[in-house]
């Protein structure tokens, strides 16, 4: 019997927030079509993430992925800094 992996989740952000000791908050926007009109407008969402070394800092374009939960609202960890 072969062991399935799970398929993560990956996201691509802006660190927002540095302040908290092996976290950081990074904001993810992606663009929205309204079902009705037709208007595209952009939505925002804060994901608060681990950063073990403290590295990252606030404008950094960062890639996230889903892991176990490190705390009640952190269950995602940085990868790598983009660009």
């Amino acid at each position: 019997m072969a062991q399935e992996k799970k398929v993560l989740r990956k996201f691509k952000g802006v660190v927002v927030s540095d302040k908290m000791d092996k976290t950081v908050v990074v904001k993810v926007e992606r663009k929205v079509t309204h079902s009705k009109y037709g208007k595209k407008y952009i939505v925002s969402k804060k994901y608060k993430c681990h950063d073990s070394q403290n590295q990252y800092k606030v404008g950094d374009k960062v890639l996230f992925v889903e892991c176990r939960p490190f705390s009640k609202d952190k269950r995602w960890r940085v990868v790598n800094k983009l660009d």
